[in-house]
């Protein structure tokens, strides 16, 4: 396997894992300004250290936002999802009230939704020949 730098590790494991991770706002509405988008990475990265993760690539539109999220396997993908949707929601009504305003109704900036897609440095096609190519022991 070539050499990676990229490659993490663990006190009883080697990993290299990456999610895509998409956010949309309560039914679409588009509320989000670059100065919000900024702001949210910030939190964003904020909530990944404490994870012990790490936000690879962070960028959005006026109703979504899409993450890169390095992240080891002891991480639930799932916590680490609602942690992210529950502290930036929260964080961004305080200190942004035109979109707690927006929202008055259900008090939620995110859909109940998300998108998580698994992303590795080879495409699909790759890694199924390379262990379809393992020697088998005789």
């Amino acid at each position: 396997m070539a050499e990676n730098s990229e490659i993490r590790t663990g006190r009883h494991c080697v990993f290299l894992l990456h999610a895509h991770l998409v956010f949309v706002t309560k039914l679409r509405h588009q509320v989000f300004t670059d100065t919000h988008l900024t702001r949210m990475e910030e939190i964003t990265r904020d909530v990944c250290a404490d994870f012990e993760t790490e936000l690879t690539e962070f960028n959005g539109a006026d109703n979504h936002v899409h993450l890169l999220v390095n992240f080891p396997p002891k991480v639930t993908l799932s916590k680490l999802v609602n942690s992210l949707k529950g502290v930036t929601s929260r964080r961004m009504r305080q200190e942004f009230p035109d979109l707690a305003t927006h929202y008055y109704r259900t008090s939620k900036l995110w859909s109940g939704s998300y998108f998580a897609g698994s992303v590795a440095g080879a495409p699909l096609s790759t890694v199924h020949q390379y262990i379809e190519q393992q020697n088998h022991p005789v």
